[in-house]
């Protein structure tokens, strides 16, 4: 079995899997200042691991014939799942951490392809990982200026509806479309909004708005609407 793993140094293995910790820490630590539930250490791990059983699913069988050098790599790409579902939380019709458990599932990629020693493959994927996870960002927020879908959180009162719209009226912006679902036990509605802003509100000046009345609370912007009660202005 040495002589089967001969080809590979010490210094090999080492290399690989310190690169696997620096880019499993990068894509880590974009989520970690953007505090998301899985971080720096959990990034770090899943890539190392990934680094380490993709070494040993390789190296040592290489030289024996017909061995399934791919058996553990496939077994890692479907544990990660598993993980990555422990990172979604859905309360009602929101649904969080799906960013989070995609960026864990293909962190485990990059580990993989360190292991197998595809190390420009392994750069260049984190690059465009972190490219996804930023820029794209601002470009999925700002892709409709003024056709704009926002979500929040709020009260269950007959009156807070008529307190939210006549609110962003005060700012110059239109509701088109209203979307509310009952976030059971909760006491409150998870209220979805299509909005009409003009060129000169900014965006962030809605968030605002929206966030400091009270009784609302999680306001943000989606791209996909809610399934419950709709109405059309």
């Amino acid at each position: 079995m040495s002589e089967a793993i001969s080809h590979i140094s010490f210094w090999e293995v080492a290399t690989r899997l310190v690169l696997a910790i620096v880019l499993g820490g990068v894509i880590g630590y974009q989520r970690e200042v953007a505090e998301k539930p899985a971080g720096l250490r959990t990034h770090v791990l899943v890539c190392l691991g990934s680094a380490l059983l993709m070494i040993i699913s390789t190296e040592p069988f290489l030289a024996i014939p017909y061995a399934d050098i791919t058996r553990i790599a496939s077994s890692v790409v479907t544990g990660i799942g598993f993980l990555g579902a422990g990172a979604i939380i859905r309360q009602g019709n929101i649904v969080r951490g799906l960013t989070t458990a995609a960026s864990i599932w293909v962190v485990s990629g990059i580990g993989l392809a360190v292991g197998v020693g595809l190390y420009l493959a392994s750069i260049v994927a984190t690059f465009l990982i972190l490219l996804t996870l930023t820029a794209l960002k601002y470009i999925e927020v700002r892709a409709v200026s003024a056709h704009r879908t926002i979500q929040m959180v709020a009260l269950e009162s007959p009156k807070q509806l008529g307190l939210i719209i006549s609110a962003l009226g005060e700012i110059g912006v239109t509701v088109r479309t209203i979307e509310i679902e009952p976030l059971e036990g909760e006491g409150a509605n998870v209220i979805q909004l299509g909005l009409h802003i003009p060129a000169d509100v900014d965006a962030g000046t809605v968030i605002s708005k929206l966030a400091s009345l009270k009784g609302v609370s999680e306001v943000r912007w989606v791209t996909r609407p809610l399934v419950g009660r709709s109405s059309i202005l």
